[in-house]
């Protein structure tokens, strides 16, 4: 059964770099940063394009962010993904914000004729950390919802979802339409080529304005967890480190 399949990413800092704030603590410091998908979302985008392959249809990303957030979307259309819609926004919105204007975008879809069957989330975004906004849309919509999935399958009108929960896995069952919200390791995925680079340049990417929403939440200031502290002790110099050494190996156990 071919299938509709809409793939929401969010436009975050590269994973593992160095986060620094802004002076006034309110923002992070983006001027020598890269930019990529959060890590769950793409392992939406390439379990998005899997299925497409293998049981037909189309498939869309859309991603709410800045104009800059088009790299991310062509990346994303690079894979195998046919279209692209941007949310653009001037300002990061809130859980809910972000769901409602993700809402509205899907309702604009369904009036053009466009109904998806199947619509992927990451389980959070690498920065925010929210894990919300596909809940919230899932429930705005009444579809079923399974969240923090490894395994998917599309099987005869219904979607089976698999969880890692100690000592197994949980399985779901859940007819189409569904949202799903998946983590790394779902799938392993590709690499953009450079022909589906230079095919991702003529494959449409429609940009809609959000207008700034009230925030439910206010943010105070941002700040960066501390490092793992480490420290050297000086036991003394030459021989007479000697009985010192000794009394920490015999602290530790090994003598």
């Amino acid at each position: 059964m071919p299938l509709n399949i809409l793939c929401c990413v969010k436009r975050v800092p590269m994973t593992g770099g160095r986060i620094v704030l802004t002076a006034d603590e309110g923002a992070i410091e983006t001027r020598h940063l890269g930019f990529t998908i959060s890590p769950h979302e793409e392992c939406g985008v390439e379990e998005a394009v899997r299925i497409v392959e293998a049981h037909g249809g189309s498939s869309t990303v859309l991603t709410l962010g800045p104009p800059e957030a088009e790299e991310q979307l062509r990346d994303a259309m690079a894979l195998g993904i046919d279209r692209a819609i941007l949310l653009q926004a001037d300002a990061e919105l809130d859980g809910g914000a972000t769901a409602a204007a993700i809402l509205e975008a899907i309702e604009a879809e369904r009036a053009a004729g466009t109904e998806y069957d199947l619509i992927f989330f990451g389980n959070e975004s690498a920065d925010a950390g929210n894990y919300q906004v596909g809940i919230r849309v899932a429930h705005a919509l009444g579809r079923p919802c399974v969240t923090g999935l490894k395994a998917i399958a599309v099987e005869d009108g219904a979607v089976r979802c698999e969880q890692e929960v100690a000592g197994g896995r949980d399985v779901y069952r859940v007819p189409l339409p569904a949202v799903v919200t998946v983590k790394e390791g779902l799938n392993l995925p590709r690499y953009p080529s450079v022909p589906g680079r230079m095919r991702a340049k003529r494959k449409p990417l429609e940009t809609r304005p959000v207008a700034a929403a009230a925030a439910g939440v206010e943010k105070v200031r941002l700040a960066v967890p501390a490092g793992e502290g480490k420290q050297a002790q000086i036991l003394g110099h030459g021989p007479d480190a000697a009985p010192a050494v000794v009394e920490v190996l015999r602290s530790v156990g090994v003598l």
